[in-house]
């Protein structure tokens, strides 16, 4: 069972085409958030997707337009308690180690739940992530 896992949230710029997640999303900031989960070698690494929840890197999935900025709280919450339970038939939810490069809408619900969880991220807008990535990466 995995002991160390990466979660990055999905992002709204997509292809237009389907593809394996870790091919779909192509904003600069996907990539670097991949680029810097795959250098911290964990044991596994998916994305939080609004539309479907906890998404391995090489599921092949159609493009969508759904995000969790548009959805109400109890729609988040939904949102959030299908993921822990998709993330507890992958790992023991209290044994793994969480590593969320992900936005406070992607985390608020699923973090409650968690014991070891780690946003190296966490506090920065955009553009300073983008920055600090960067950095992380090279």
């Amino acid at each position: 069972m995995p002991k160390r896992i990466v979660l990055i949230s999905c992002v709204s710029k997509k292809l237009s085409r389907s593809a394996k997640a870790k091919d779909l999303y192509i904003s600069t900031l996907f990539k670097l958030n991949l680029k810097y989960a795959k250098k911290l070698e964990p044991d596994k690494i998916f994305i939080l997707s609004a539309k479907y929840g906890l998404l391995p890197l090489g599921q092949e999935i159609e493009p969508y337009e759904q995000t969790l900025n548009n959805m109400r709280s109890n729609e988040i919450k939904q949102w959030a308690s299908r993921v822990l339970d998709q993330i507890k038939q992958v790992c023991s939810i209290n044994e793994t180690e969480f590593t969320f490069l992900a936005g406070d809408k992607y985390r608020k619900y699923l973090l409650p739940h968690i014991k070891n969880a780690q946003i190296p991220l966490e506090g920065l807008r955009i553009g300073e992530q983008l920055q600090r990535l960067k950095g992380l990466v090279t």
